[in-house]
């Protein structure tokens, strides 16, 4: 693996100093950014604005025991399942026993949670869960609604120095400790600190079909691959059953959030037919990995492209006021959901993997950090359960911003990599290897994966990943295919590896779960810098 994707002598790029370098300007960027002793001089860096960011786009809510009536260990319990018995049993008793008090500071910092009709926090239920227990803003605009107030107050924090054109190429590591970051800004900028924390979201761009927004090329991953981080749980990449049927199969699909089904919303195949009863005691309820397939296999034996999802027994007034985001875009595609039904199909969402770190949210390279989706932390296992993922932004931000507070480290004024020789230029086609990478994940490392196809599909990824990296860096599309390859290789390994199908994860020749190897024996990637 190439360690620096840059060519020539950076020793003319502008430094900057800080005590610490955040990437990604999501909920886990700016929660982590804002819980930071306020002393420490920050930079808050990202390739695009936080409105294209995962967490603007998050429909879904925020999951946490906040009343009597629910209980701590009816949530633990949930999220065990769901994750089907490879969670980090310590991450998610932290996660749940602590969540409550991150988002009763969002409360505090006066996120516009949605309130019932006596003034408290409305709860409701999504996918898996066994209470009333999710939190909302704005109905289906919760990711919106928080990180528009957390960007509003990191805006006004003398401390955070925010940047949002800034593209993450590598982490430096010096002596084995994290030194900071090489982006390109305008050129070349390095910027030297002592932590770093990768919150830079999921691999979505990876798929042909996702929710995701174009920004998620697993930058972060790839990155911290390169300095040597240890990644884990690879194989596990969920994929969301109920995305709007594109016009434009192209364009990034809009996700028709599962608080719909909470609200009563059932599944039928093209014929008219629910089909979720049968399947699952929670029916459409039930955890996403396995909504996906029963609605893969009503489009396969009805020779269809997508289900449909009915809320019809919804007043009009109901759902606009309840779901005005989902309203006004089915609107605009011609659509009235509480008269007609939703053509949905699944779709790329979530990467429960990622780059392996502890409780304090540090990898196994000192100084480097990862929190969000970038994070693999234990807590969502072979499957996430609904809203959890917001919540572990919050709880693992708070633990990371701690960590960094304690640490005592020091920047390292030195960490400028060294010259590296020119290379050839080179000559492939960027958007067409780009498409061939999306469609052959999509096919053979997406919701029904087989043994022979990963094989093929890992071959191609690894002489694609050569051809870039032995070829000059010219553009930031050349950086950003690489990061694509450099998961992509990492998902497919992973996935070779784990030989029994479990959780999201599943492997048409062996389709039943296997409780044996349904552990945490697969082994990480990663951990040696090239």
């Amino acid at each position: 693996m190439r360690r620096y994707l840059y060519d020539g002598s950076l020793e003319d790029a502008p430094v900057e100093r800080f005590d610490v370098v955040l990437v990604g300007q999501g909920i886990a960027g700016l929660y982590t950014a804002l819980r930071l002793d306020p002393s420490l001089k920050c930079a808050l860096l990202a390739k695009s604005d936080p409105q294209t960011s995962s967490s603007w786009l998050a429909q879904g809510g925020i999951a946490a025991v906040m009343i009597a009536e629910d209980a701590r260990a009816s949530h633990i319990e949930d999220t065990l399942v769901a994750g089907a018995g490879l969670c980090d049993e310590k991450a998610v008793r932290m996660l749940i026993a602590e969540g409550p008090r991150d988002v009763q500071t969002l409360i505090d910092w006066d996120v516009p949670f949605d309130l019932d009709d006596t003034g408290n926090v409305r709860l409701t239920r999504e996918g898996g869960h066994s209470a009333n227990r999710i939190l909302h803003c704005g109905g289906d605009a919760t990711g919106r609604g928080v990180t528009q107030r957390l960007a509003e107050i990191a805006g006004g924090r003398p401390n955070l120095w925010i940047r949002d054109q800034a593209f993450l190429i590598d982490v430096i590591v010096e002596d084995g400790e994290t030194a900071g970051v090489l982006a390109w800004d305008n050129g070349y900028r390095i910027f030297q600190a002592p932590h770093v924390v990768l919150c830079t979201g999921g691999i979505g761009q990876n798929y042909e079909y996702t929710t995701n927004p174009a920004s998620s090329t697993g930058d972060g991953i790839a990155a911290a691959l390169r300095a040597g981080a240890v990644v884990q749980d690879m194989e596990f990449v969920q994929f969301h059953p109920t995305a709007l049927m594109s016009r434009d199969p192209s364009r990034r699909f809009f996700l028709i959030s599962e608080a719909l089904r909470g609200e009563g919303a059932v599944l039928r195949n093209v014929q008219g037919e629910r089909f979720m009863q049968g399947s699952h005691p929670l029916a459409e309820l039930a955890p996403r990995d396995i909504v996906t397939r029963e609605i893969m296999r009503e489009m396969e034996r009805t020779g269809s492209t997508f289900a449909y999802l009915d809320s019809t027994h919804r007043s009009s007034e109901y759902l606009r006021d309840r779901f005005p985001t989902i309203h006004e875009e089915c609107l605009r595609q011609g659509i009235d959901i509480a008269r007609q039904w939703i053509p949905v199909r699944p779709v790329q969402h979530y990467m429960m993997g990622g780059i392996r770190t502890g409780l304090d949210a540090m990898s196994n390279v000192p100084g480097l950090y990862s929190v969000g989706e970038t994070a693999c932390t234990g807590v969502h296992g072979a499957n996430r359960l609904a809203s959890n993922s917001l919540l572990e932004c919050l709880v693992f931000g708070r633990h990371c911003a701690q960590s960094i507070g304690s640490s005592g480290r020091r920047v390292r004024t030195g960490a400028v990599p060294a010259p590296r020789p020119p290379l050839p230029a080179g000559k492939a086609d960027l958007p067409e290897l780009r498409w061939l990478l999306r469609h052959r994940m999509m096919r053979n490392a997406g919701i029904v994966r087989r043994t022979q196809d990963m094989r093929d599909t890992l071959a191609f990824v690894r002489d694609m990943k050569n051809t870039l990296e032995t070829a000059a860096v010219a553009t930031l599309d050349h950086v950003e295919l690489l990061d694509m390859a450099t998961v992509s290789e990492a998902v497919l390994a992973a996935a070779l590896d784990r030989t029994a199908s479990v959780g999201a994860h599943f492997r048409e020749s062996d389709p039943e779960e296997a409780a044996e190897v349904a552990d945490l024996s697969i082994p990480p990637q990663g951990g040696t810098p090239s």
